[in-house]
């Protein structure tokens, strides 16, 4: 009974007595994949979760306490890949977001081009008019801002450029739609 009990633990300390660079190695390359599929802007919390535990590991294997460095290797590989998978979710829902805003948008600008138009035909002062066209550049200039993020696939800035347009629009909507109605009204 004490031989087996002796072997036994024989082999948990030779089992224990190697730093878990396997396990390290690992984390640290679910780290890199996380961090390449964006999960340090759209998951950050998860992220930050896998860099520490990583760190707690690596402080562990300099105190020797292989037994925690394990632990804390293989928690931050399941919180790394836990980020990439939570990234590329948070991506595709922002995406989607901007996307939808874009047509929105798309279709704001076009009625107001149109309202514009229709202003100008109709003759309306050029005074009355240069606030909802330095507007609509305004917001043209957003969504170009917008578009070039979308290019380069960050939904973030694209989503921050896209903040108050819809409203800008609207208010040169509302003023545009203000000239038309005094002029009816006029020569009626």
């Amino acid at each position: 009974m004490r031989l087996s009990a002796c072997i036994v633990a024989a082999v948990l300390l030779v089992a224990c007595g190697d730093p878990p660079n396997k396990e390290m190695d690992q984390a640290q390359g679910a780290i890199d994949a996380a961090r390449a599929a964006g999960a340090d802007r759209y998951a950050s919390t998860e992220y930050t979760a896998a860099t520490d535990a990583l760190k707690r590991a690596q402080d562990a294997v300099g105190q020797r306490d292989y037994r925690q460095a394990l632990n804390e290797a293989l928690d931050s590989r399941e919180h790394a890949q836990n980020a990439a998978r939570e990234a590329a979710d948070t991506k595709a829902q922002l995406r989607g977001e901007v996307e939808r805003d874009m047509a929105q948008i798309a279709a704001l600008i076009a009625e107001a081009n149109t309202r514009l138009n229709a202003a100008t035909r109709a003759r309306i002062p050029r005074r009355t008019l240069d606030g909802p066209r330095k507007e609509l550049a305004a917001v043209d200039e957003s969504v170009q801002k917008a578009g070039a993020a979308m290019r380069a696939d960050d939904y973030l800035a694209a989503r921050t450029a896209l903040q108050g347009v819809k409203e800008r629009i609207t208010q040169a909507l509302r003023a545009l739609e203000t000239p038309a109605v005094q002029s009816s009204r006029r020569t009626r």
